[in-house]
């Protein structure tokens, strides 16, 4: 234990330990279980008490997953999109016809769902037909955003924003280099993508005009936005940068905040739903708890284990559910 951890107030005894037996990309919630999905073929579902059902999802390795609260979208690189609900239940929504690797998912809470292989992004309506859309380059990132059925592909030298169920052209955002993953704002006012390199890029959606968010040493691979929509919470650096956008103009000529400084890199963050709090993992296993308005911090995990890459809250912000890299994961009731 550091000197650093050893002067925080502790919740470490009330984690309850879970091992998944494989290597997890990312966390969710369906209802009351918490759901791990790993790098290949299973998710894991795992009641409050500990309890784990082995789902198999997909035949190989499993490239992306989100969840619209309802269910898990995932995509493999056997060319299947797969639904995973809180029963359980397995659903195959999609097979690319070429069976070409399933890049990104995205999920409306209406039910329609976006996936991508190669250059084309696809959109499905629960009970519309499927449409595409080819970009000029390899599939980056997609998202939906809050209102509406309009769809962020990220991809190389800008994103593309598409109305699947217009006929008008989509409206390209040009920025040089490659965008990869990709949110809205949401208040629906803004666009954010986290590039190759150590940057992030923005635009305000009203005008296009940009908004450059740079400085970090390394590549941001987790982004959350605060409950009230009033910051944007990132990975990529040794403390989690907090980019202000409650005003017009978004992070423009405004410097982010910076919590919970460590000796390690954040590798994950996830903003309570409905609180001003923040979980942070770092990438030598230590969790955080942190409070947005005056950095206060508790300790949920210790460090000394493989990277944090799992950060999941479920919707009424009562667990906390984590893992590393290696499948050694956790729950905490708050």
């Amino acid at each position: 234990m550091s000197a650093e951890q050893s002067s925080i107030a502790s919740v470490t005894d009330r984690v309850r330990p879970v091992e998944i037996g494989a290597p997890v990309t990312s966390a969710y919630f369906l209802k009351d279980r918490a759901a791990f999905v790993c790098g290949e073929e299973k998710v894991a579902l795992v009641t409050t008490e500990g309890e784990i059902t082995n789902v198999e999802v997909h035949g190989g390795g499993i490239l992306c997953a989100v969840s619209d609260g309802q269910r898990i979208v995932m995509g493999g690189d056997d060319g299947k999109v797969v639904a995973l609900d809180a029963k359980g239940e397995v659903a195959v929504l999609a097979t690319d016809a070429k069976r070409r690797w399933i890049d990104n998912v995205a999920a409306h809470s209406d039910g329609t769902i976006a996936w991508s292989a190669g250059k084309i992004a696809y959109v499905k309506a629960p009970k519309g037909e499927e449409k595409s859309l080819e970009v000029p380059s390899t599939v980056g990132g997609l998202a939906f955003a809050p209102k509406g059925l309009r769809l962020a592909i990220a991809h190389y030298n800008g994103a593309t924003l598409w109305f699947p169920n217009m006929a008008a052209t989509a409206e390209f955002l040009p920025w040089a280099g490659s965008h990869l993953g990709v949110m809205f704002s949401p208040d629906n006012k803004f666009l954010v993508t986290a590039m190759h390199e150590a940057a992030l890029h923005g635009w305000r959606l009203a005008d296009s005009r940009h908004m450059r968010m740079t400085g970090y040493p390394g590549r941001v691979k987790s982004m959350s936005w605060s409950a009230d929509g009033k910051f944007l919470a990132t990975s990529g650096a040794d403390t989690v940068i907090m980019w202000p956008f409650a005003s017009k103009d978004g992070p423009m000529g405004k410097e982010p905040a910076m919590l919970a400084p460590m000796q390690a890199r954040v590798a994950a963050v996830a903003c309570h739903p409905r609180q001003g709090v923040l979980a942070a993992g770092y990438s030598d296993g230590t969790i955080l708890m942190v409070r947005l308005e005056d950095g206060a911090e508790i300790l949920v995990r210790r460090n000394g284990t493989p990277a944090v890459s799992a950060l999941a809250w479920n919707a009424k912000g009562t667990w906390l559910a984590f893992a590393d890299e290696e499948g050694n994961a956790g729950l905490l009731e708050l």
